[in-house]
């Protein structure tokens, strides 16, 4: 895979994420996962520092595993998470994609995010970066570890896996 190839196919993977997130396509969502993806929202230490440890510091969301992810979903499609009747609107915005580097079979990959989200008569929004661990896997790519940074991380409103 040549530079452009491998440029084009993560960043059509990272926008379709945001679009199946958009569309509540919770099983293609969650397709795009490892059976082992870590999925991790680290929170603020100080104004300029993350935790950096989910077992032994605060996370705001911390699955070590896809299967936290697939009980997430689970709740969201049952109406188990009161909190998310009805669910709300959601639009993702990826920019700022970079390859951080790809030994061809894995590659590290860093973007800036913002999602906007209605319900309620009620808009929010929530900004940040996203980094990744991505693996090749049948022509596609899989996610092995998510990261997830909220630059403002003062919820005026619920927090889920389709807000952020």
């Amino acid at each position: 895979m040549n530079d452009f190839e491998l440029t084009r196919s993560v960043h059509d993977f990272l926008y379709r994420e945001g679009e199946y997130l958009d569309q509540q396509r919770w099983d293609e969502w969650l397709a795009l996962f490892d059976p082992e993806a870590e999925y991790w929202i680290p929170a603020w230490d100080g104004e300029h520092e993350l935790t950096a440890d989910p077992m032994r510091e605060m996370s705001l969301m911390y699955y070590r595993n896809r299967s936290g992810l697939e009980d997430r979903i689970f709740r969201l499609r049952t109406g188990r998470s009161s909190a998310s009747v009805p669910l709300p609107r959601t639009t993702h915005l990826v920019s700022n994609i970079r390859i951080g580097g790809f030994d061809g079979s894995q590659c590290q990959v860093t973007a800036s995010w913002v999602v906007f989200s209605f319900k309620d008569k009620q808009s929010h929004q929530f900004n940040g970066r996203y980094e990744y661990v991505l693996a090749a896997q049948g022509g596609d790519w899989v996610i092995k570890r998510k990261k997830i940074i909220v630059n403002n991380e003062v919820i005026p409103s619920l927090m889920d896996i389709y807000s952020i």
